[in-house]
């Protein structure tokens, strides 16, 4: 990776998740999105299942470095923690661990799989955060690092677990992630994009932040609903309000 995409990636740290979405593919019929997805029938963003743990340190973006965990299974038994850290030592930098976590029902909830040891490692091969499905453990002692963790939630323990797979697509809490795409994320949750759109995904958001607050600015000062139909027309969020307008005016 050159200078010129580690300056982006730290750009668009400006900009939260949503905003990113809006780009990427949420409004598909605005100019500046990019419509790289249909954006309700494909997983390219987390749903509500996950929490932030450490929302105070905003937005970040990274390559995806992927791995999924199961139980121990006998006779398997080829991949190690290590082959993770190789993994991320490997990755573009920053990147960000997505690792899906595959375990029955009656544990999953209780395999705080990823903790201080784990983090500390990560951190020190370019990781900037990480994402799961599932639980993690030992967030007061991660807090420090300034390390962010996307989490169904927390649980002090685990068993016995291995790796199964790395670098391989996996489905994390809504999302289908690829190794090497570029994953956004902040307290709103995270959205994925190939990496090859990075420059096209911040010069856009630049365009549409100030389009946003142009109109923002408009919105605060309105004295009436006609007002704010008026501002909204023609925008996709204000397609019912134009029809509404057009409406009355028949």
């Amino acid at each position: 990776m050159g200078q010129k995409e580690r300056t982006l990636l730290e750009e668009i740290r400006q900009f939260d998740t949503p905003s990113v979405t809006n780009v990427v593919a949420t409004y598909p019929s605005h100019p500046l999105c990019l419509g790289l997805y249909n954006p309700l029938t494909e997983n390219w963003y987390t749903d509500d299942s996950l929490r932030c743990m450490y929302p105070e340190l905003g937005a970040l973006a990274g390559y995806a470095v992927t791995a999924v965990y199961g139980p121990t299974e006998p006779g398997f038994g080829r991949l190690t923690g290590m082959d993770v850290f190789d993994a991320i030592d490997a990755s573009e930098k920053p990147s960000v661990f997505c690792f899906q976590q595959k375990f029955p029902p009656e544990l999953a909830g209780k395999i705080g799989l990823s903790g201080g040891n784990m983090t500390t490692a990560m951190k020190a091969m370019g990781a900037v955060g990480a994402i799961s499905n599932g639980p993690s453990r030992d967030i007061d002692e991660i807090r420090p690092m300034k390390f962010q963790y996307l989490l169904s939630g927390i649980t002090p323990g685990h068993g016995g677990q291995e790796v199964h797979a790395i670098n391989v697509p996996v489905h994390i809490a809504g999302m289908d992630v690829a190794p090497g795409e570029i994953v956004h994320m902040d307290e709103n949750g995270a959205c994925k994009f190939p990496a090859d759109r990075l420059e096209q995904v911040v010069e856009n958001l630049h365009k549409l932040r100030e389009e946003e607050e142009e109109r923002m600015g408009r919105l605060a000062k309105a004295k009436s609903s006609a007002e704010i139909r008026a501002i909204f027309s023609g925008q996709p969020y204000g397609a019912a309000a134009k029809k509404k307008a057009a409406r009355k005016r028949r």
